[in-house]
Order: structure tokens, then sequence, then C-alpha cells
């Protein structure tokens, strides 16, 4: 006998169209090998129709970046009625927004690179150019890291070592975005701590440490094969290795997180863990994060799938995931 139908919702327009298909595609086979009736839906004009017409008992979310992890698909099947995996509207537009999001960390004692934001407003209706020399007396002395405040995949992203590289970098960054993070290079170990939850509450999985060759975890270091070496568990003291989880698991919390998340943190040389964001849809590549520390824990990448879609499917019988029955 066949199980429920569930729709995998991928790809889409986003920057990372090309990883959420990658994505979408192992979370297909995943589901088919486990007995599910699945749906592929890519994101298009028809979205809504194909959706009522199948009535699928779930979508799993496969989608990264914009439209996808702000929110905006969330809102859309909770209009449908449709249950979903991963994070809800609220903590999935908090998480993306990682300016907003660094201000809640500071607010409740989590600790984050010191940074400022800047929009292209600032730039072009207030002037802000005029005073990028002030940003090292706030977020710290070069090296300093620009990003787009909400983007994946660490598109945009440049470390910058002396002021004269500041304009170009955030140039680049506000190509992806219409704001952009300065934020205080933290030199050590890089993180990437993923969290489930399940019947027993929330499970923070072993810590993964990344060593980009190039030293910056950036596109082309996440998506090549062998540009980057990964440990799991990370190579870590037993009292920085704790912290890591407590905040792992506070940042969830903290942001409304329900099913997965994953927490990418930096540890500096005195052994504490900075929060750099929170990711609300994990990539689930050959080469992404979250399953690597599954397994690390002998869970499968379809066992992560099920959970995943199990999570989501109760929700539908008990009409806790969406706010209207349409």
């Amino acid at each position: 006998m066949s199980r429920e139908k569930v729709a995998v919702l991928m790809g889409g327009r986003s920057l990372e169209r090309e990883v959420s298909l990658a994505s979408g595609e192992r979370v297909v086979d995943a589901l088919t090998s486990l007995g599910y009736r699945v749906l592929a839906l890519d994101i298009t004009p028809e979205l809504v129709e194909t959706l009522r017409a199948e009535r699928p008992d779930c979508c799993y979310i496969a989608l990264h970046g914009k439209d996808g992890e702000d929110g905006t698909i969330q809102e859309l099947l909770e209009f449908l009625g449709i249950p979903y995996t991963g994070p809800g509207v609220t903590a999935s537009a908090l998480a993306w927004d990682k300016a907003v999001a660094k201000r809640l960390f500071l607010e409740n004692d989590i600790p984050t690179p010191p940074w400022v934001t800047l929009t292209a407003d600032a730039f072009k209706e207030a002037g802000a150019a005029t005073a990028l020399d002030l940003i090292p007396s706030v977020a710290g002395d070069y090296p300093l890291v620009v990003k787009p405040a909400k983007q994946g995949s660490a598109l945009g992203l440049n470390r910058i070592d002396e002021a004269s590289l500041l304009a170009e970098a955030l140039l680049t960054a506000l190509g992806y975005d219409d704001a952009a993070i300065i934020e205080k290079w933290i030199d050590g170990p890089e993180l990437a701590v993923s969290v489930l939850n399940g019947l027993g509450g929330i499970e923070v999985l072993p810590p993964v440490e990344i060593v980009a060759k190039s030293g910056l975890f950036d596109f082309q270091a996440m998506y090549t094969q062998g540009e980057t070496d990964y440990f799991v568990p990370a190579r870590l003291q037993m009292s920085v290795f704790a912290e890591v989880e407590r905040l792992a698991r506070k940042v969830h919390e903290l942001l409304g997180c329900r099913d997965v998340s994953r927490v990418d943190m930096v540890v500096g040389a005195d052994g504490t863990p900075y929060v750099l964001e929170c990711n609300t849809s994990p990539g689930m590549t050959q080469t992404s994060l979250l399953p690597m520390a599954a397994k690390a824990v002998g869970l499968s990448f379809q066992d992560v799938v099920e959970r995943l879609t199990q999570a989501a499917l109760s929700r539908r019988d008990s009409g806790t995931n969406f706010n209207t029955g349409v």
C-alpha cells in the first residue's frame, strides 16, 4: 500500500536555484525509496493551481534563498492549508534577515561578532558613504567580512583586509540585497551546528568543523567537492563543545524554529563561540552539512527526510500547522 502524497518544492527563481534543485532531487529519491507518492514541483505561476488539484498531504520544502526561506512560501502554504516541513513563517523571516537576527542574539546574550548594517537607501538618500571611515570603531578593525543581510550560500560574501577594499565589497553585497552587513572577522574554527526536533525534544547534532582550503567558506568552497575539509564532530575542547551545543539550542528556540535549523558559528581565540546566523532550510546536497552531521549519529539521509516529513504530517493530523483551513 502506497504512503501519503508529498509534494517536494524545489528550484524557484532565487540565486540558489541550482542548489535547491540538487537538494530536491535527493529528497525526491529518498521519499520514493521510503514508499511515499512523490510530486516534484518547481516554483512556477502554476504552483497554486497544481497544489489545489493534487491535494498533497504535505509539502517538503527543499527551497533555498529568497521566497523559499524568508517566509514567503510558508505563508502561501498556510493560506492553502497544506502542512510543510521546517520552521514556520515568523522563524523563517527572522532567520532570513541576518541583521534582525543578530540584534535578537545580542539582546538575548548570544555572542555574535560586532557589526554594522547599511542599506542601499542609506547610501543613496543619506550619504552613508561619507562615514565608512567610522566602521572600524563600531565593527572592529580589519579584517572584516562584508555580506548581504538577506542571502544564502555565502553569495556576495567577501573578506577584506584593508579600508581601500571596503567600497567595492559593499557594492558587491548590495548587488545581492538592499542591505549589507559589515562584520568583524573572527579567526578560529568555523562550525555548522544542526538541530532537529524529535519525539524526545530538541536534538543538537554533532558540530561540523569547516576548513576551506582557500581560507574562506564561500559559494565555491561550499559546493565544490575537494575544496573544503570537514571534521565531524568538530575538534573542540569539551567545555567549548558543550557551549556550542547550548547556543545552537538557544538560537533554535529563540527564533521559534521547529523541525530543523542549522546554526553557523565561529570559535574565537579565547574559546568563545560566536553565532553568525541561522539557516532554516539547510541544504540536502551531496556536500551539505546537515546530512553529514546526521550520519555521525547513525541517521541516514532517508532517516532525516522521513523525520521531517512525519513532523509535517503530524501537523496535518493535529491541525496546528496553519492558520486557515482553505
